[in-house]
């Protein structure tokens, strides 16, 4: 999850137009993705949870449920959608741009706090809302780490925290968490850990860092492009990194402890992994088995098998699994218990079941990742 404000900007193609980099999973056009932080967030009153509009040879698309933090709803995501292959077929548009409305967040994922209530009242929203989502998140490849060119800035915050809240990090992690330096992805995903600033772009998650107070400025100039090509977008993006002298010479959060990353996360098992880090015993090592051991066992299981199939998978497969987890955990007692510790009583004391990892059996981890037949994903 990037959080703060994003800005999120596909670049269109007509099939006439000659590309040599095929993005999308579209088959009338081609695009280029460009994903920015972003620092001015536009502030409407409009009761809709999200507003399309046309600007110029661009189409925005704002997110607007500021109280929720802009959590995706099954609602906007039907709106968003069909806008989406609307804009895709006009020759006119080139630019599709995201962003989120009320000051302190882009989008805060899933509303999983609705996702929750819907499962308890049998409501079928647990499975439309991740089919439809994920299907929207292949068709433009995820809504910021799956595009080609992603641009972060100081106020940049990343972080898969679902491990804490009963899940896994899903939309896609299980593809681009593996195909991150060494272990550090393995890492992120089973502690949660946060990424700031410059780091999200040294971590790999981010292709190009800006200045915040130079992205309105980078926007404009990307919206002024006439019939833009990708090189072109990478010209524009390629000075502005460059120009960008912003805690340049801070050091990196995490590479003092990439050795102890590398070496613990490359086990196999998660008892394995809180061995490795048992034995190192270094103050990192110690930090990190307090974080791990506050996380749901299952989900813990859940995703270090996510992330080591999702390794050799396509995006397309990995959503196709992910989707599979998805309807176990609604079906499971962890992520209800998560969401209510963190979100609805906020006590923060989730009551695990089971308790402990030794009680999650590979029958119980292997339930979780079989097909659902006539049921499964489909793009």
């Amino acid at each position: 999850m990037l959080g703060q404000d994003i800005l999120v900007v596909w670049l269109l193609y007509s099939p006439l137009h000659p590309s040599s980099y095929m993005l999308c999973k579209f088959n009338s056009l081609r695009r280029a993705s460009v994903i920015l932080q972003h620092l001015r967030m536009s502030m409407h009153t409009e009761a809709a949870e999200v507003l399309l509009e046309r600007r110029g040879c661009a189409g925005v698309i704002t997110l607007n449920r500021p109280k929720f933090l802009n959590a995706l709803s099954l609602s906007m995501i039907r709106q968003i959608y069909p806008q989406l292959k609307k804009w895709e077929q006009d020759s006119e548009t080139f630019l599709i741009i995201i962003k989120g409305a009320g000051g302190k967040a882009f989008c805060a994922g899933g509303d999983i706090k609705a996702i929750s209530e819907a499962k308890k009242t049998r409501q079928s929203l647990t499975q439309d809302f991740f089919r439809e989502e994920y299907i929207l998140n292949n068709a433009i490849v995820g809504l910021s780490v799956h595009g080609r060119f992603r641009v972060a800035t100081e106020r940049s915050l990343f972080a898969m925290p679902e491990t804490g809240i009963g899940l896994f990090p899903d939309v896609g992690g299980g593809y681009f968490l593996p195909r991150l330096q060494g272990k550090l992805g393995y890492f992120l995903a089973l502690t949660g850990f946060r990424l700031k600033g410059r780091d999200v772009h040294r971590a790999g998650i981010a292709t190009h860092f800006v200045d915040s107070e130079k992205l309105h400025k980078l926007e404009e100039e990307l919206l002024t492009l006439k019939s833009p090509t990708v090189e072109d977008i990478a010209g524009v993006l390629k000075s502005y990194h460059a120009e960008s002298k912003m805690d340049q010479d801070k050091p990196v959060i995490f590479e003092e402890h990439m050795d102890k990353i590398n070496r613990c996360f490359s086990a196999n098992t998660v008892e394995q992994i809180i061995e490795n880090l048992r034995q190192d015993g270094s103050p990192f090592a110690i930090e990190q088995l307090k974080v791990i051991s506050k996380m749901s066992p299952t989900s813990l299981k859940i995703t270090l098998r996510q992330l080591m199939e999702g390794s050799s998978k396509t995006l397309q497969e990995v959503l196709t699994m992910e989707y599979r987890l998805t309807q176990a955990c609604m079906e499971g007692h962890d992520f209800h218990e998560g969401v209510r510790a963190v979100l609805i009583d906020k006590d923060q004391s989730p009551k695990w079941k089971p308790a402990n990892l030794n009680e999650v059996t590979d029958e119980d981890l292997n339930s979780y990742f079989k097909s659902l037949g006539s049921n499964d994903l489909k793009f």
